[in-house]
């Protein structure tokens, strides 16, 4: 009961947020994105995260001129996972560069400042085709970060991934297919992570607007996810605001 009344009240308060603080442009150009979802459960790169079921994920950007930095956030209802990633891009075209700092070490950690053992840092470079043929790639490496050495060897652990966006009655799809090169213990974990190239992520995404009143709408999504490394699946529900 208990759970289910925090879940009614932090639809409220995003119902709230989402009204009074909308995608915001100063008037130097500078453009601040803020937003959050609720999803019924945390599944990155076609793996499921262990201890967070329903979650809430804030966000928080600013962007000029192709440059942007940021803030992502993941809190599980029932307060066992936690994690902030902060990262920095920029993009010309239809390309992309990034980096990621990763900390999900969990709920009540007293040790964010150990940037050595519970930090990870990637690197990413991603292409898009444009609106005419809306094909995306990326390319995702590990490069500092000790959870992502095994007997103090450095794995690099790599994430692929193709997407497709696509539009069906109303409805937009993403379809896509990510894999692991190789070894890639920091994100697929020790315990799939070393038998080399294997298929993380298989999903298909379909997001729609969903209409509240004359003035107000909700956009929800529903992700089905397949994982052949973990030989698992996930369906996740959301609502964006």
């Amino acid at each position: 009961m208990k759970k289910n009344l925090s879940i009614v009240r932090m639809m409220l308060a995003a119902i709230v947020f989402s009204t009074c603080a909308p995608s915001l442009k100063a008037q130097s150009g500078v453009v601040v994105n803020v937003g959050a979802d609720l999803v019924s459960g945390y599944v990155w790169r076609g793996v499921y995260q262990i201890g967070s079921g329903a979650s809430v994920q804030p966000s928080l950007g600013l962007a000029y001129k192709g440059f942007s930095i940021g803030a992502w956030g993941s809190t599980s209802l029932r307060e066992g996972f936690k994690e902030l990633d902060l990262s920095a891009g920029y993009s010309v075209g239809g390309f992309s560069v990034g980096v990621t700092d990763y900390w999900w070490a969990g709920q009540g950690a007293p040790f964010y400042s150990d940037y050595l053992n519970t930090h990870l840092f990637e690197g990413t470079l991603g292409y898009h085709f444009g609106k005419k043929f809306p094909l995306h790639v990326s390319w995702s490496t590990m490069f500092a970060g000790n959870l992502d050495k095994v007997d103090g060897e450095r794995k690099f652990s790599t994430y692929i991934e193709l997407g497709y966006d696509f539009r069906i009655k109303g409805v937009d799809l993403t379809c896509a297919v990510g894999v692991a090169p190789w070894d890639a213990p920091a994100w697929l974990t020790p315990r799939w992570g070393d038998k080399g190239f294997q298929v993380s992520n298989i999903s298909l995404k379909a997001s729609k607007t969903v209409r509240i009143t004359d003035s107000y709408s909700l956009p929800v999504f529903v992700q089905a996810v397949a994982s052949p490394a973990t030989d698992d699946a996930s369906l996740v529900f959301g609502i964006s605001f």
